[in-house]
């Protein structure tokens, strides 16, 4: 692996008991130094990727490199490199933080002295000194999850692997995470791989993003390329009544490609000619009788590359989940 490549992988797969494909031939290639976005919807593959980069699962065929050390042949030197901040981490909830950060600084080696004044350091850096002699199980979510990146920080890793950091997180949380992301990068140059479902996420952190669906990669580059090469704006209507859904479907036929709507009662078209097609789109509308509860024309998205290359909406998409892998070891 190039030694500015942070994580190499070729033809990884995980097969489950039964023969279930989670992961079928994943490519990627992550430089050091960046975060990595990787998409997909709930079962499309992202976690039983992450873990087996993180050698918590084993791959049943393809190769992976993570921060040089390879992944079935030196995973002891792979753990030493990374940090894992897992979805369903579990933290015990009697211990305090501060003894969670120790207890975790003991694990990587660390003597008293120098793990004591890592947890100081780590604490002051996700902002929860004034909850760190709290008991874990009185923390909110958004704590919680900043507890949970400062314990994958604590031996400085060179890679730090978020499996969907910010899921049921308000939006106040979900932007402090954000920052401290960025923070992470730019201040310290840690590589950070990212996984989630929220278009904005990647949009806002990600210098490169891959889009995963059905355990394969179905896109990848940086979400400006993408997004430029889906190309037209789209027009997404909300109809007054949806019962007039057909009518409506039929009227906007001859503006551009039908998309598939967001949700019920709505419409959803791409629309080459942009703006200068509004007037004709609500002359067609009028025609057919159909009324417009509104109107709104977006430049493309990652949600509109992923409808691009699969035929469906990434955040709308309802995966049946990912096979259970075995619980992560503490």
């Amino acid at each position: 692996m190039p030694r500015d490549r942070a994580v190499e992988a070729e033809g990884l797969e995980r097969v489950f008991k039964g023969g279930i494909r989670a992961v079928d031939g994943v490519d990627l290639a992550v430089d050091a130094g960046e975060v990595f976005g990787f998409l997909g919807p709930n079962g499309a593959g992202k976690s039983t990727t992450v873990r087996m980069l993180a050698t918590l699962l084993r791959p049943t065929g393809g190769r992976a490199r993570v921060a040089g050390h390879d992944l079935v042949g030196d995973p002891s030197a792979v753990r030493r490199s990374i940090g894992v901040a897992l979805q369903d981490a579990a933290i015990d909830p009697y211990m305090t933080g501060r003894e969670l950060l120790h207890l975790q600084a003991v694990l990587h080696g660390f003597d008293r002295a120098h793990g004591r004044a890592r947890a100081v350091e780590l604490l002051e850096r996700v902002d929860l000194v004034a909850a760190a002699d709290r008991r874990v199980g009185t923390y909110s979510g958004g704590m919680r999850r900043r507890l949970d990146l400062a314990l994958a920080l604590v031996h400085e890793p060179e890679v730090l692997f978020l499996d969907e950091p910010t899921t049921g997180l308000d939006p106040i949380s979900r932007l402090t995470l954000w920052d401290e992301v960025r923070r992470l990068n730019t201040e310290l140059g840690t590589t950070v791989f990212l996984t989630t479902q929220y278009l904005e996420e990647a949009d806002q952190l990600a210098g490169r993003v891959a889009i995963i669906d059905g355990g394969r990669i179905v896109a990848e580059g940086t979400p400006a390329a993408l997004k430029a090469e889906v190309g037209d704006p789209t027009l997404r209507i909300t109809l007054a009544d949806p019962a007039a859904h057909e009518a409506g479907a039929r009227a906007l036929a001859a503006f551009g490609e039908a998309l598939p709507p967001e949700r019920s009662g709505a419409l959803a078209v791409r629309l080459p000619g942009g703006a200068q097609s509004l007037p004709g789109v609500v002359r067609a509308l009028d025609e057919a009788g159909v009324v417009a509860a509104e109107l709104d024309l977006a430049m493309p998205s990652l949600d509109d590359v992923f409808v691009a290359r699969t035929g469906r909406r990434l955040e709308a998409a309802d995966g049946a989940g990912e096979p259970a892998a075995a619980p992560a070891p503490a």
